[in-house]
């Protein structure tokens, strides 16, 4: 009864200081949706002493709006801000700020993140006046929704601002030459004339008079509708000419990269707003998370079409092409992504990306295509690492637990058989985790900031995997008084370094996206659970059949055993190298 009371207690203290400490700093990310603290007591149900007000009543997407907090008659302690349709839980828009009295956080509703989407405190320091700003994304009336925390039992949910009305598309002077009518935009996303007809755009002058990036190559948007496609043409002193054009159910995007790796990009979309019509946004792409929107800046003569799921887009923009933010050059690698979206958002691409394999200066006059597939480095990367840690690595280690008595008291070449098959399989282990990771750093000639815990988990297991062979080389003798340090620190590495490795397999088979419904990365979960069971069988059989070398009994059940083991990894590794081969 003892034990259960100091276990109760010990819980209920760490579910209170868990609760104290996480609002504190203000990470409430889980409570996005509801904005209903978890203070063990209900809202104050009395006027709040707070307000929220914007510097602007009416918006178009991309612009900013400074947003105040109010709470000059009564100081508030935390908060949480997000902008909001009426009837709607999906925050919208981004928020930025400059105040270390709060944070951006990242709301994941209904299992979509979006970045930016909300604003908390950052400590429980006294409040009295917050400003953020706000960038309007292209969606319709909003309202600003905050929570606001006076003391930790005191709090008011469901304080709004007035509704900031969405005002439509800019309204701006037409601007007629002899030959054109056009419109000038500074917004985020705009929209012109919608007559287009998906006959406008042709890849005859690819080469000779443009740019162009044609996928499948020698394909032509005029008489194909498979043809996913995207020009520019220099216009003097007056900007670049974009044409894009695609089959897809709610965007084509172009991304201008420094590497074929996702991230840090400057992203052009034709897609579907809210009301379903075509409008032409600016983004920048972060990694593998939502694009965030930016200005749309110096872009006119935007015209857009949707003829029978086919979206095109023409507009001429003056701004320079930055990546990584920093400054703009002329030479980039294209990314042309396409997918759908919903209510006006874009979701992930269902395929890779189209990407040239080479930097391409698109104020240049030539006619290039791009792959769909991942570079072949990339993946003999993968290859590689699935080889080493999914079959030489694990065999060499089921050899090493479990199969030491093999040849008896025989040897080979001076050592136990069990060593000259463990040894080099285990070298061979590391030598292939070397190649794949000078591999992967030549492709992607750096760090790959995009790529989130995979690089960070693979360089660890390549230190820890050197640090392996250099222990073994320097092992005391088997009869040494110190050889038990080595033998228990080099099982305990084995036993970290695995683990870690197959981590890293699932994190980099997410990456590649090898296939619509990831089931490379199933085969890879069931690889896991065959190791599992494998381990098991071998640990019951050396329990009770054979314990240790000295027994009498015939060895064949471990030798059934491990063949039975060994047929089923092979199979495991090829199905995911095949996997990786149809990427």
């Amino acid at each position: 009864m003892k034990d259960q009371t100091c276990f109760l207690v010990a819980f209920f203290t760490a579910t209170f200081l868990v609760d104290v400490l996480g609002y504190e700093n203000g990470q409430v990310s889980s409570v996005c949706e509801s904005m209903v603290p978890n203070h063990g007591a209900g809202p104050q149900s009395s006027v709040a002493p707070y307000t929220i007000t914007a510097n602007a009543s009416t918006f178009n997407p991309g612009d900013i709006i400074q947003v105040t907090l109010d709470g000059s008659s009564t100081s508030f302690q935390g908060v949480l801000l997000e902008a909001r349709a009426q009837s709607s839980p999906i925050p919208r828009g981004t928020f930025r700020t400059t105040s270390s009295l709060v944070q951006l956080l990242t709301c994941n509703v209904g299992g979509t993140p979006y970045p930016d989407s909300a604003v908390s405190h950052s400590s429980k320091t006294e409040k009295t006046q917050i400003i953020v700003n706000w960038i309007a994304p292209d969606v319709g009336n909003i309202e600003f929704r905050a929570t606001f925390v006076q003391t930790r039992p005191m709090f008011w949910t469901g304080v709004t601002s007035p509704i900031i009305q969405r005002s439509g598309p800019a309204v701006v002077p037409q601007i007629t030459t002899a030959s054109s009518t056009s419109s000038r935009s500074q917004g985020s996303s705009s929209m012109s004339v919608a007559g287009s007809n998906v006959d406008a755009f042709s890849s005859d002058a690819c080469g000779s008079t443009k740019f162009c990036f044609i996928n499948p190559p020698q394909c032509n948007p005029a008489t194909d509708g498979n043809c996913f496609f995207m020009s520019s043409t220099l216009l003097n002193n007056q900007g670049l000419l974009f044409e894009m054009s695609g089959m897809a159910s709610g965007y084509i995007s172009i991304g201008f990269s420094d590497d074929q790796t996702m991230g840090n990009d400057d992203v052009y979309i034709c897609g579907k707003d809210v009301s379903g019509r075509i409008r032409v946004s600016r983004a920048y792409s972060t990694g593998r998370s939502r694009p965030v929107s930016r200005m749309l800046g110096q872009v006119n003569n935007i015209t857009v079409a949707n003829n029978n799921g086919i979206i095109q887009c023409s507009f001429v923009t003056r701004n320079n092409i930055s990546t990584a933010q920093r400054a703009a050059n002329n030479m980039h690698y294209l990314f042309f992504a396409f997918g759908p979206s919903s209510d006006g958002v874009i979701s992930q691409h269902e395929r890779i990306p189209f990407i040239s394999s080479e930097k391409v200066n698109v104020g240049a006059v030539q006619s290039t295509s791009g792959s769909s597939g991942r570079p072949i480095l990339i993946k003999t990367h993968g290859a590689l690492m699935l080889i080493a840690w999914m079959t030489t690595g694990s065999i060499g280690m089921m050899i090493a637990r479990y199969l030491k008595c093999i040849g008896g008291e025989s040897k080979f070449l001076g050592k136990a058989w069990w060593f000259q098959l463990h040894f080099p399989l285990m070298t061979l282990t590391v030598a292939l985790t070397i190649i794949g990771f000078v591999l992967v750093f030549v492709q992607v000639k750096g760090w790959s900031y995009s790529a989130g815990a995979h690089p960070v988990l693979g360089c660890i297991v390549m230190g820890l995997a050197l640090i392996q062979p250099f222990v073994a080389i320097f092992r005391p003798s088997p009869d040494h008084k110190r050889r038990w340090i080595f033998k228990y620190f080099h099982s305990i590495m084995a036993n970290v370094i695995r683990p870690l490795a197959v981590t890293a397999l699932f994190l980099g088979l997410l990456l590649i996206n090898v296939a619509p419904d990831k089931w490379p990365v199933k085969v890879l979960g069931g690889f896991v659970g065959w190791e599992l069971l494998a381990h098991i069988i071998f640990i019951l059989l050396c329990i009770f059949w054979r314990k240790d070398c000295s027994s009498e009994k015939p060895m064949y059940p471990l030798f059934l055993a491990f063949v039975v083991y060994l047929c089923g990894n092979l199979a495991f590794l090829i199905a995911i190298l095949v996997g990786i081969g149809q990427t």
